[in-house]
C-alpha cells in the first residue's frame, strides 16, 4: 500500500493542479499506478489543504506541486473566529465533495477488486491548517481551552467528512496527522491522542477501517499510538519498526517503513529489495508492504516495481 500522488499525476502525464482538483484525472493517476505496479488498494489523498480550503483559508495553488496553506493568512490568526466558523458541507461542491466523486467512481470503477482508502486530516494537522502552526504550538501553552475547542470543531468536521466518504464507497479511512510528531509526549497525550482517539471510534462506528498516518518520529509516542485501535499504522523512516513492534504487541498491523529517499528514490533496486525485506523480518507477521511516507514523483518505476514485487513473491 505505498503512497503515490505526485508519482501518479506524473505517471498519466496530468498536471498536479489538475490531478488535485478533478477527480477524474485523481482516479485515472491512481487506477493506473495500482494495476502497473499491483497496489491493493488506491486513495484520495493529494494536499493537506482540502478541508480548509472548504472552510475559506487561503491556499496557494501551483500548477505542478501540492497546494499549501499561507500561514501568516491562517484563517483562525483570530481566535474570536472560531465562534462564527461553519463547518462546510462535504457535498457542497468544494474540495471535499471533489473527494466524495472520486471515492464513487473508484467504486464503480474497481467493482470490488481493490481497496478503496478515504482521507481525513487529523486533529493536530487541521488545527495547524486553520491556526497555523507555529501559532497553534504556542496555544497549546497559551490557551489550553482554545486548542480544546478547536480540535472539538476538527473532529467534528472530519466525521462528516468521513461519513460521506464511506456512503460513497471508501472501506478505510486514512488520517493524517503529521503535526502530532511534533509536539512531546506530554502534550501528546494531554491534547492530540483524546480527539485522536474519537475520530478513529467514530469513524469505526460509521462502518469503516482506520489507517493512521503521522510523519516523523514518532518513537516517544508510540505506545499511545497503539492504544488509539486503528487498524493499520504508518510508520516513517525515523521509527524502526522492531522498536515499534516492541511497544505497540504483536497484534498491530503495521505499515513501512522504507525511507523514501535514501532507499527508494536514490537505491538500485536489489538495495529496495533488501530493505524491505529487513522491514518485513523486524515487523514479523501482520505487517504491509509500503514506504515511510510519498513515494517521490521522480522515483524509478523499477525501484517501485522491486517494492511491490516483495510483497508477490513473499
Amino acid at each position: 500500500m505505498p503512497i503515490t500522488m505526485q508519482f501518479a499525476a506524473d505517471l498519466i502525464g496530468a498536471k498536479y493542479c489538475d490531478y488535485s482538483m478533478d477527480y477524474r484525472v485523481l482516479v485515472e493517476g491512481q487506477l493506473q499506478v495500482a494495476d502497473q505496479f499491483g497496489f491493493d488498494y488506491v486513495n484520495c489523498m493529494s494536499d493537506p489543504a482540502r478541508e480548509a480550503a472548504d472552510c475559506g483559508a487561503t491556499i496557494e495553488y501551483f500548477e505542478n506541486q501540492p497546494a499549501a496553506l499561507i500561514e501568516d493568512q491562517a484563517l483562525l490568526a483570530d481566535k474570536l473566529a472560531l465562534v462564527r466558523l461553519k463547518i462546510p458541507d462535504p457535498l457542497g461542491g468544494g474540495r471535499m465533495h471533489n473527494t466524495v466523486k472520486a471515492i464513487a467512481l473508484f467504486k464503480e470503477e474497481l467493482r470490488g477488486e481493490k481497496l478503496i482508502e478515504g482521507w481525513v486530516e487529523g486533529p493536530c494537522a487541521e488545527g495547524s491548517d486553520l491556526r497555523g502552526i507555529n501559532t497553534l504550538m504556542l496555544d497549546f501553552y497559551d490557551d489550553p481551552q482554545f486548542v480544546r475547542d478547536l480540535f472539538e470543531f476538527v473532529i467534528e468536521m472530519e466525521l462528516r467528512y468521513a461519513c460521506e466518504q464511506i456512503r460513497a464507497g471508501a472501506e478505510l479511512i486514512g488520517i493524517g496527522d503529521a503535526a502530532a510528531s511534533l509536539v512531546g509526549p506530554e502534550i501528546y497525550n494531554t491534547f492530540v491522542w483524546p480527539y485522536e482517539k474519537r475520530l478513529v471510534d467514530g469513524i469505526h462506528a460509521l462502518g469503516a477501517k482506520v489507517r493512521i498516518h503521522i510523519c516523523g518520529n514518532t518513537r516517544p509516542i508510540l505506545g499511545s499510538i497503539a492504544r488509539l485501535g486503528c487498524d493499520i499504522v504508518d510508520l516513517d523512516s525515523l521509527t524502526p519498526i522492531v522498536e515499534a513492534r516492541q511497544k505497540m504487541g504483536a497484534q498491530q498491523i503495521v505499515l513501512g517503513n522504507v525511507n523514501p529517499v535514501a532507499v527508494l528514490r536514490q537505491g538500485p533496486p536489489d538495495f529496495v529489495t533488501q530493505t524491505i525485506a529487513q522491514c518485513h523480518l523486524d515487523a514479523g507477521a501482520r505487517f504491509i508492504i509500503g514506504a515511510g511516507c510519498e513515494i517521490p514523483r521522480d522515483t524509478s518505476h523499477e525501484n517501485l516495481q522491486a517494492l511491490c514485487n516483495y510483497g508477490r513473491l513473499n
